[in-house]
């Protein structure tokens, strides 16, 4: 199969290309480097199946070529983190937005199969944990910054299945709680990277809020497994899906953690969002996904636990080889 991934320079995008080159499929990558990096692609770059471009997908010419020569497209190209959300909000809703209208107008023309990958920021301020697929959006107040990323990705969602509706074009959307693993850089606030990195250096580990808010955090490897497997299914189209792990952890809990597992002598301090993003910034006090529909499809179960997980991003960040990537 030959598969087109847009942000394939990226964390989870590169990951991906390794896991479809493994399997023995053709992929082609597209990547702006807004975000992502050369690094995370330089050792396939010998691989004769692999391919890259350093463009945007809002280059419709050399995208329309791309999606031309591809079976499949997997669209991963989009802003990241919440604290590039927070500073470049104009940035953001462009990049979402406008990058996913250009991939469904082109994947359309030939019915190329699509895989949008949207957020669990979409289900904004929704207290009806754990989130299902079919639950209510609750968006925060347009005054804040930080919800327009979410609303941005809800537009994703809203046109992807639109065009499957409308025009036929199979499409599939993912919701990725909190995906972590080697290769993930904490520049633009994510917090495990952020954390691990503190504590090699014996900073201080950096909490914002008062800690309790908790999240799930799901391994990468985990995750592009369950990417391909819906990218194969037929009965994937038209649906949305939740991926990522139901292990709940407190953040000030997972900076102890990350302490331990580290032998760091960091002192764990507490940051207002106020001074970390922007005042008035608005957090979720619990994020969870309901993972049924996903197994039920594919049988996908998240089989790397957190201090795995963990403990492959401190290999990582500490520059030792790690067992646990790909």
């Amino acid at each position: 199969m030959r598969v087109l991934i847009t942000g394939g320079a990226g964390f989870i995008g590169s990951h991906l290309a390794d896991a479809y080159l493994q399997r023995g499929d053709d992929v082609s990558v597209i990547d702006d480097l807004s975000t992502g990096t050369i690094e995370n692609i330089r050792h396939l770059k010998a691989n004769p199946r692999f391919s890259y471009t350093i463009d945007s997908v809002h280059n419709q010419p050399v995208t329309a070529e791309l999606v031309d020569q591809s079976d499949v497209v997997v669209h991963l190209a989009a802003a990241v983190g919440v604290k590039l959300i927070v500073e470049s909000p104009v940035r953001t809703i462009e990049t979402n937005v406008r990058g996913t209208e250009v991939v469904l107008a082109l994947a359309n023309k030939k019915k190329k199969k699509v895989l949008i990958a949207s957020t669990s920021e979409v289900y904004g301020l929704s207290a009806d944990v754990p989130f299902r697929e079919d639950g209510n959006l609750v968006m925060g107040a347009t005054t804040k910054g930080r919800w327009s990323y979410a609303c941005s990705k809800a537009i994703d969602e809203f046109l992807a299945l639109a065009y499957w509706r409308e025009k036929k074009l199979p499409t599939t959307i993912v919701r990725l709680f909190n995906t972590v693993g080697p290769r993930q850089t904490g520049r633009y606030g994510m917090v495990i990277p952020t954390f691990v990195r503190q504590a090699l250096a014996g900073r201080p580990i950096t909490v914002y809020g008062d800690g309790k808010q908790t999240r799930c955090f799901g391994y990468v490897g985990d995750v592009v497994w369950a990417l391909i497997k819906l990218m194969d299914h037929p009965d994937s189209v038209g649906q949305v899906f939740n991926i990522g792990s139901t292990e709940e952890i407190s953040i000030v809990a997972l900076a102890e953690k990350v302490k331990e597992l580290t032998d760091s002598k960091s002192e764990i301090v507490f940051m207002p969002y106020d001074e970390a993003y922007e005042e008035g910034f608005e957090d979720m006090p619990r994020r969870v996904p309901d993972i049924s529909k996903i197994n039920q499809l594919v049988g996908f179960k998240p089989e790397m636990k957190l201090d795995g997980i963990l403990q492959s991003v401190i290999n990582f960040h500490s520059g030792q080889p790690s067992s646990f990537e790909d």
